[in-house]
Order: structure tokens, then C-alpha cells, then sequence
């Protein structure tokens, strides 16, 4: 009988032993970020402008950050935000994570815009036109990352009003918001749809 308990408690200290719990928690900073799990970026992230704050204090100048960041999945869905923190790359995160929050649909035609259109917010105007394919993305700043993210390939667009980052990119959004396919135009209008047959 004492033979058999000497067995039992045996086995319990065999399987204990290899525990690799406490490997990791030795480890440091490359371990640290385990229990997050890997990251899935999907799609497109960019950061279009960061800016600093100073605020002036008893002791000097106390900074901090604010990130505009546009995210797309570059197949027709866009969407952008905004964040505010002490250090740039926790501004980043905040802004992206608000930019996925506010992603939407938009109507693309092949490779570019079904129509002519025009967007606005606060002091920002944009207007964007489409183009043939091979044209490229003409247009900068704001625009640009807002284009590219939602999976625009071709396009022209140009600025008409503020250059403020954030007023240019919502207005993108805006102008982005307007475009309808060619079938609700039509029906809008009481017209028939009539379909092409190929020669």
C-alpha cells in the first residue's frame, strides 16, 4: 500500500515538471505582447498628417500628438479617424482604430468613379473626376490616401478650397459618399435601362 501512494504522488511531481508556463514571464519585453495575439492588418493604412501640441506649464512645455489616419480595404471601402494621446504611436492606434469603426461603401467603376462629383466639409472642396484606365491617381495630400485606401486607381481630383488635412480628407469622404451607379441615376430619372449587345 505505501508502495502504491508513493506511485500516485509519483506521477502528479513527472507531470508538473515540464510546465513552460513560467519561461516566458522570464523572457522581457519580447513576451510581453503575447496574450494580444497576432495582429491581422487587412487592407490599407495610412497615416496622412500628425501633428504636436505644446501646452505651456509651471514646469515648461508639456507635448502632445494628434494622428489623422485613413483605412481602407482598397475594394470600395473607406473610412477615416482621428486620435489624441501623449505619445505618437498610441495616437496612431486610437486614430486607426476609430478609422475602421468608420468605414463605408462606396460605388467604384472598374478601376475608377462612375461620375463626375464634388465633395465639401468646413473649408475643404474637392472636385473628382474619372479617368481612363492607366491615368493614375492624380491628386496629393489628403486626397491621395483616401483614393488609394478606397481602392480608386484611376482618377483626377484637385482641391478648391482649405488645405487643412482634415477638412480635405472629409471632404474626399463626402465627395466619395455622392457617387451612384449609373442604373439608380437612370431610374431616379424615369428612364429605362437598356443593355448593350455586342456587335
Amino acid at each position: 500500500m505505501a508502495d502504491e501512494t508513493v506511485v500516485t504522488e509519483a506521477a502528479p511531481v513527472e507531470a508538473a515538471a515540464p510546465a513552460p508556463a513560467q519561461a516566458p514571464s522570464g523572457g522581457g519585453s519580447p513576451w510581453r505582447r503575447d496574450d494580444r495575439g497576432p495582429r491581422e492588418v487587412d487592407g490599407v493604412e495610412k497615416v496622412v498628417h500628425i501633428n504636436r501640441c505644446a501646452k505651456v506649464v509651471k514646469g515648461g512645455r508639456r507635448f502632445s500628438f494628434s494622428a489623422l489616419v485613413v483605412s481602407g480595404d482598397a475594394k470600395g471601402k473607406v473610412g477615416c479617424g482621428f486620435g489624441k494621446a501623449n505619445e505618437v504611436s498610441d495616437a496612431i492606434k486610437k486614430a486607426t482604430e476609430a478609422s475602421r469603426k468608420n468605414m463605408f461603401n462606396i460605388v467604384l467603376k472598374d478601376s475608377t468613379i462612375p461620375h463626375e462629383v464634388t465633395g465639401a466639409h468646413g473649408g475643404g472642396h474637392i472636385l473628382l473626376k474619372p479617368a481612363t484606365p492607366g491615368t493614375g491617381i492624380i491628386a496629393g495630400g489628403g486626397a491621395r490616401a483616401v483614393l488609394e485606401a478606397a481602392g480608386v486607381k484611376d482618377v483626377i481630383g484637385k482641391s478648391l478650397g482649405s488645405s487643412n488635412h482634415a477638412n480635405v480628407v472629409r471632404a474626399t469622404l463626402a465627395a466619395l459618399t455622392a457617387l451612384r451607379p449609373a442604373d439608380e441615376i437612370l431610374r431616379s430619372r424615369g428612364k429605362e435601362i437598356k443593355e448593350r449587345k455586342a456587335l
